[in-house]
């Protein structure tokens, strides 16, 4: 029996066979499909409920693909966001009878674990300009936790709804329970106000904690995800400190490169998605002082150590190789007593931090010097 369900006007949420359905019959209410599921062929329909049907591709579109839209931004996307370059993005193709339905498919699995929060942009506009043109059906497999989740973040980006106001409204017109992991990526959706904000601290914090898992599963790292090199390139602080090797000088990271955390306290943030992920940290001592001795940051493009297969080793200067700090894909303790897993490490003692008032003046004397040279 199939479930579909009128959750707004021209917006509607269902499951595989309803999606079968209204793809082999006609709808006049729907023109618009998004498929979140871990099948982005149409032979899907075949597979699962012996519906065969024609198709048009339109677009696909990989993580890191140079001609991606504006919105995308390409590789910039694939650094910052935390799915995998090279994986599927989405793709877009006309389908159905008389292939008068437009369908847009997303992958990910029905997993804690899955990210669903880097597709949330993605599906929510094409959401809105399928209600625009006539209606929209989201569906998944069984229409209650993956696209469940994709109509809540709807939901909550277009009436302000927090998390538990959006599935509680949801669950008046459809059945609607998301994984606990897909839960937890919602309430970080409301805690960024309804955007995935990939500057703000607690997303890099998931970011980091997903580059983790990915990690875990195949001891591979996708060195797309490293941060630009602020030393080489082009990008200026966006506000705090920039921190220097303490040896030669050179700038190492800024301010947003960091990833704070509260001391003493183990990080639990996302444990409801990425259990298990590499064995036990490695400096099993937990330090007590008072005062942290180090900082975790992002892994940023200088770190050449931090590579495949590698769980663990130092983080060197790139310019005069003095050992600045330390990575462990396992996590490590700081000195006040906090877990970061996995961690990108800096010792406080082999950095200095200039404040940015001060860096520009320095660096708008260096280039002065080098007009002059």
């Amino acid at each position: 029996m199939q479930k579909l369900d009128l959750v707004r006007e021209n917006l509607y949420l269902g499951d595989i066979c309803a999606a079968a359905e209204i793809l082999k019959n006609g709808s006049a209410e729907i023109s618009h499909l998004l498929t979140v599921f871990h099948c982005p062929s149409i032979s899907v329909f075949e597979e699962w409920r012996n519906v065969k049907l024609d198709s048009k591709q339109i677009k696909e579109m990989y993580v890191g693909d140079d001609d991606q839209d504006d919105s995308l931004q390409g590789k910039e996307f694939a650094t910052e966001s935390a799915l995998p370059s090279g994986n599927l993005l989405y793709s877009l193709e006309h389908t159905g009878k008389d292939l008068k339905f437009t369908r847009m498919v997303v992958f990910a699995y029905d997993q804690e674990w899955e990210n669903l929060l880097d597709l949330f942009d993605i599906c929510l506009d094409f959401i809105d300009a399928g209600r625009k043109e006539k209606g929209v059906l989201v569906h998944c497999f069984a229409g209650q936790s993956r696209s469940a989740s994709m109509v809540i973040a709807y939901l909550m980006r277009t009436e302000k709804l927090s998390r538990e106001e959006a599935l509680a409204s949801l669950r008046q017109s459809a059945q609607a329970s998301p994984n606990l992991g897909f839960l937890k990526q919602l309430d970080l959706f409301e805690r960024m106000n309804f955007k995935v904000d990939r500057s703000s601290a607690i997303y890099k914090y998931f970011r980091l904690k997903a580059l983790g898992y990915l990690y875990s599963k195949d001891k591979k790292f996708d060195r797309l995800k490293l941060r630009a090199d602020p030393d080489v390139s082009n990008d200026e602080s966006s506000g705090g400190s920039t921190y220097h090797c303490k040896k030669c000088r050179r700038i190492l990271l800024f301010q947003e490169h960091v990833i704070d955390h509260t001391p003493g306290e183990a990080d639990s943030e996302f444990d409801d998605m990425f259990k298990n992920m590499i064995g036990d940290v490695h400096n099993k001592n937990p330090g007590d002082q008072n005062q942290c001795t180090s900082i975790f940051v992002e892994p940023i493009n200088w770190m050449n150590t931090v590579e495949d297969v590698v769980s663990e080793g130092k983080l060197l200067c790139p310019t005069c190789k003095a050992k600045v700090g330390s990575f462990d894909w396992s996590g490590s303790y700081c000195s006040c007593g906090s877990k970061i897993v996995p961690a990108f490490q800096l010792q406080m003692g082999r950095v200095d931090v200039i404040t940015v008032k001060d860096d520009v003046k320095k660096r708008k004397k260096n280039k002065h010097d080098k007009k002059i040279i």
